[in-house]
């Protein structure tokens, strides 16, 4: 009886503790930010989806003209990386983009009809890019590095006045760093990207360098569901100068061990030689 007695009780000790672990197990939109490498085996696949749509544009004065024929830009890029060593300070990955944008104040939601309409419409492809990820700190672990290489697949950024996408090549870095804080209940991400634009004389982005930095302050009321806000800017200089900035929230859901979803929203607030509308954005993210 003492001997069935100690059994129960060491097991009750064993099943507390394993449920203590479990709970205090961190969920994927916690742990693994774009800060965070992936471990050797582990794979990191993408699909986000944004739509922007615009009424209002700015001159290089950043003089505002409203109630513009409407123009709408959905991108939609698949990011699939890998981790390829022993010590996690190492990703490999493929980008692909692809485009569907109409012009002409056709409806938004007209850039799902893919129709080639022309003088209106125009889908496709746009670009593929080789990426790595690396840990270029060994004591700090939060802060990495994405290099790659975007190859274009457009013949022409305009036909029938309909732009698609740049056809210069760009060579980018993005440098990411994210701190919890000691409740654990509150995340900030940091963002910096650099462009570097080339090899495409007729390419408005030919010889241009683009500084984007953007900051997101997340809150997780449960280890499943984030809210979050960010800021972000964009400044481009070179043969062909832009900027603008950003505002908006939105959230993060852990829908299973493997997958997760992120719907975002934000508003163009300010810019110059640009236009000042809104995206809406839909993620879904697969990490196993």
């Amino acid at each position: 009886m003492k001997k069935t007695i100690a059994l129960l009780v060491i097991s009750v000790i064993a099943f507390t503790g394993f449920s203590q672990e479990e709970e205090t197990q961190k969920s994927n939109i916690q742990t693994y930010t774009p800060s965070k490498l992936l471990k050797k085996g582990q794979w990191d696949i993408k699909f986000f989806n944004n739509l922007y749509t615009q009424t209002k544009v700015a001159n290089g004065s950043g003089d505002v003209f409203k109630n513009e024929p409407r123009e709408t830009y959905f991108t939609s890029t698949i990011d699939v990386f890998t981790g390829v060593s022993e010590n996690n300070k190492l990703n490999i990955g493929l980008l692909i983009e692809m485009r569907s944008n109409v012009v002409g104040n056709r409806k938004a939601l007209d850039v799902f009809k893919f129709d080639g309409q022309t003088n209106t419409a125009r889908s496709g492809i746009t670009s593929f890019a080789p990426a790595i990820k690396f840990n270029p700190l060994k004591n700090v672990s939060n802060f990495t590095v994405q290099t790659a290489f975007h190859i274009p697949l457009a013949d022409n950024e305009t036909e029938n006045s309909v732009f698609l996408d740049q056809t210069a090549y760009t060579f980018q870095n993005r440098f990411f760093y994210d701190y919890t804080f000691p409740s654990g209940d509150w995340q900030l991400f940091t963002e910096l990207n650099t462009e570097y634009n080339f090899g495409e004389k007729t390419s408005f982005a030919d010889k241009t360098f683009v500084l984007a930095p953007g900051v997101f302050l997340s809150y997780f009321p449960n280890q499943e569901f984030t809210i979050l806000g960010f800021a972000q800017h964009q400044q481009r200089v070179g043969d062909f100068k832009q900027d603008f900035t950003a505002l908006g929230f939105g959230g993060k859901y852990q829908l299973n061990k493997t997958l997760n979803l992120e719907v975002l929203y934000s508003n163009f607030v300010r810019g110059n030689t640009t236009g000042l509308g809104q995206s809406f954005n839909l993620g879904l993210r697969a990490l196993f």
